[in-house]
């Protein structure tokens, strides 16, 4: 489809490839592609990710019992291929297993015949929430963009298998909606969809959720709802673009924002609108499968899963006992989704980790090169975690951002204290400074703190049972009020913090770190953000912590056992650019 912008491209070519690798009943690993090849949400077909799996656990492809792969075209050939247009000719030439099975047999250097296992998208979703998650039995939800034909899916999770209970069909996608709406507002599908959720609390969503549910959205009986605007695309080219639906939003809410065009209250209050609606539709959904199976627990995966607002409302609304959302929601999580399905078929004893900290690891060799090689750095080498950690929390207390490597790298869009940049959340400036010349990113978008969890009820309103949802930083929760002025650098203009909240058994020397800075200034909270900058995947290597930790800005960087501080000339420079 020749005559594609860059943004409408990237519509077109889908994104998040990953590998996953389980056996002997565990997950061994899980990365996305994108932090081997630097593209972010590169599409391409995951080689260094399953390389780097396979190096883990000491195997080669031709060691593998079978290679799953979370999309399953073949029983919808006669669909596609009927279809007028170009999409007949994409089934021969992208979609079927068939191709599939070839690119994974070049890519792998293997002959897969007989141990390339297509699984339905959505089971793939599924499965990626419901086994890790604990539960003997629960109700799934798996909503993004597009599977292969549905784009919602509700199913019934047991020990014998899942039982679909309800679908809906692309242009009933609540994941496109929010994509449409991210256009509109002047960011990229696929990749904006969090600010637009960090920009709705500016906004009053009385301003324009009323006009988006009157013209756009109906909700039907037996949970069910429809989303007419996405029929306004109608040729091939406006199904993969959205240009057709597109037109319809200018239509009713007046001119489309551009990339480079200052945010307005009316964005906002779109932003805001959105929001609320995807939240209403969402509860209307859930009440009826809640009230109809009576089942008590949820699991939710897909990419709407990361809509961490709408997590905690669900969460605070008590429709359910116990919510588990997948930390790899997204399609990267689809690929540990799939092996897990086939893993389940071949063995009921297949469980998945507590954390997702399944990536690459450094050892500190490793750690040292890439120290030595940095300019304009003091490099010190601490005898025990306890030294560098009280280093480090004297520091960040001091006013320096620091750069945080430890461990293994996280799998899924979160960093969870192994690839993260840590500041203080005290400081009224943090958040503007961190914004604008670390990560330099829109100033309205909001930074998480990081809790020890014994403390997390006291600073925020979680109920203590709850606690551990928190974990993986996909709930939003309120701030105490008596607290807020303590956080300014990380509770959002509503009062909301995407929380995370760190225990010692999960990640014990991030768990330490924090609990050194609460000592030293009697707020156990870090703020913590990804260690990238813009249009930058999360640095997976030394060596690129260190490169983004000279070119960000840092004041200092833990790489392993290592402290980087940056040369006080070199710092003095840096606030001058």
């Amino acid at each position: 489809m020749p005559g594609l912008t860059p943004r409408e491209h990237a519509i077109f070519q889908g994104a998040d490839a990953a590998a996953a690798l389980v056996g002997g009943g565990r997950v061994i690993a899980a990365s996305a592609q994108e932090r081997f090849d630097g593209v972010k949400h590169s599409s391409v077909f995951p080689a260094d990710a399953a390389t780097f799996c396979l190096e883990y656990a000491g195997l080669s492809a031709a060691d593998l019992d079978v290679v799953a792969h979370s999309f399953s075209f073949g029983p919808e050939r006669e669909f596609y291929t009927g279809l007028p247009g170009f999409y007949a000719d994409m089934y021969d030439e992208v979609l079927a297993p068939e191709v599939n099975q070839r690119a994974a047999e070049e890519a792998l250097g293997v002959d897969l015949a007989g141990r390339f296992t297509p699984v339905p998208h959505h089971l793939a979703h599924a499965a990626s929430a419901y086994v890790p998650s604990g539960f003997t039995e629960s109700l799934v939800l798996v909503a993004d963009g597009l599977g292969e034909r549905h784009s919602t899916t509700v199913l019934a999770a047991r020990p014998d298998g899942y039982e679909t209970l309800s679908t809906a069909p692309a242009h009933s996608s609540l994941g496109l909606l929010y994509g449409l709406f991210t256009l509109y507002l002047g960011f990229w599908f696929g990749d904006g969809e969090y600010k637009v959720m960090g920009l709705a609390p500016y906004g009053d969503p009385s301003k324009y959720a009323p006009t988006i549910m009157r013209n756009w959205v109906a909700l039907e009986s037996e949970g069910r709802f429809s989303l007419s605007v996405l029929l306004a695309n109608v040729t091939d080219l406006e199904k993969e673009t959205y240009r057709g639906a597109l037109t319809v939003l200018e239509q009713e809410l007046g001119p489309a924002r551009g990339d480079d065009e200052p945010l307005e209250q009316r964005h906002m209050d779109i932003a805001a609108g959105l929001q609320s609606v995807v939240q209403t539709v969402q509860m209307h959904l859930l009440r009826h499968f809640r009230a109809q199976t009576g089942l008590s627990r949820l699991c939710l995966a897909g990419g709407v899963g990361l809509n961490c607002v709408a997590n905690g409302a669900l969460l605070r609304s008590g429709l359910f006992d116990d919510i588990y959302v997948q930390p790899a929601a997204g399609d990267d999580g689809a690929a540990l989704g799939a092996a897990l399905y086939v893993a389940q078929t071949m063995s009921s004893a297949t469980t998945a980790p507590a954390r997702p900290l399944l990536g690459p690891e450094y050892d500190g060799a490793e750690c040292r090169a890439a120290a030595q090689a940095a300019g304009g750095v003091t490099l010190r080498e601490f005898e025990s975690d306890a030294a560098l950690v009280g280093e480090v929390s004297d520091l960040i207390a001091a006013g320096a951002v620091v750069g945080w490597f430890s461990g293994r790298m996280e799998y899924g869009p979160r960093a969870l204290g192994s690839r993260s940049i840590l500041a203080d959340p005290r400081r009224t400036d943090m958040r503007d400074r961190i914004n604008s010349l670390v990560k330099k990113r829109e100033s309205f978008r909001p930074f998480a703190p990081a809790i020890s969890a014994a403390h997390a009820a006291d600073w925020f309103e979680i109920e203590p049972e709850d606690v551990h949802r928190f974990a993986d930083m996909l709930f939003v929760a309120y701030v105490r009020p008596e607290r807020a002025e303590l956080l300014p650098a990380t509770t959002h203009v509503d009062g909301s913090a995407r929380v995370q909240t760190v225990d010692e058994a999960d990640n014990p020397r991030f768990w330490s770190l924090i609990e050194a800075f609460g000592q030293r200034t009697g707020v156990p909270v870090l703020l913590n953000t990804s260690f990238n900058v813009r249009g930058q995947p999360i640095v997976r290597t030394p060596a690129e912590a260190v490169t983004t930790f000279l070119d960000a800005g840092l004041d200092a960087l833990v790489l392993g056992d290592l402290l980087l501080i940056r040369d006080a000339a070199d710092s003095s420079q840096e606030g001058s650019r």
